[in-house]
């Protein structure tokens, strides 16, 4: 029995590595060619301009934790603009509660949005970007809501909200 936690301890760092060397492939996709957008401005400046946490998730594509967004329980009328741009997004006409953490929607403002394939993870998924800025918002899914279908699954900090006057 004394050695029960060596055995405890083999198996947390074969677990350990299992996941690591899973999560190391998952993060070797292919690089992508330099995309255009009408607002480009240089890694230092979008640095200095967005919070840590927005410029993590707009230019790294990071993912904030489910449930830390003041925008989750924001219900006011209004729009959502893309954090690093300002460009509007999603009203919150469209806004959903999908229980996830997230702010949800079931469509985006005419031409707010360019989408493309995500195979990180391991999984297939299509993310979502601002069509100005290029700034990553986040994924989109096909479980939400009629009359789209579409679940637009939102970073929160990749967003501002913009409260409509009366």
């Amino acid at each position: 029995m004394t050695d029960l936690p060596d055995r405890r301890r083999f198996l947390a760092l074969s677990a350990t590595g299992i996941a690591g060397v899973a999560l190391w492939g998952c993060s070797n996709a292919p690089a992508r060619a330099a995309e255009r957008f009408p607002v480009m401005l240089t890694d230092a400046q979008w640095r200095r301009k967005l919070s840590p946490a927005a410029y993590d998730i707009l230019r790294h594509e990071g993912t904030e934790t489910p449930y830390s967004s003041p925008l989750n329980g924001e219900h006011r009328a209004g729009t959502f603009t893309c954090a690093g741009c300002d460009q509007p997004a999603y009203t919150s006409h469209t806004k959903f509660e999908s229980g996830t953490g997230w702010p949800s929607f079931w469509a985006p403002l005419p031409r707010a949005i360019v989408a493309r394939e995500d195979s990180t993870l391991g999984m297939s998924r299509t993310e979502i970007h601002c069509s100005r800025c290029g700034g990553h918002l986040g994924h989109v899914f096909d479980d939400g809501p009629k009359p789209t279908g579409k679940r637009y699954c939102m970073n929160g900090a990749g967003l501002t909200f913009h409260a409509a006057t009366a």
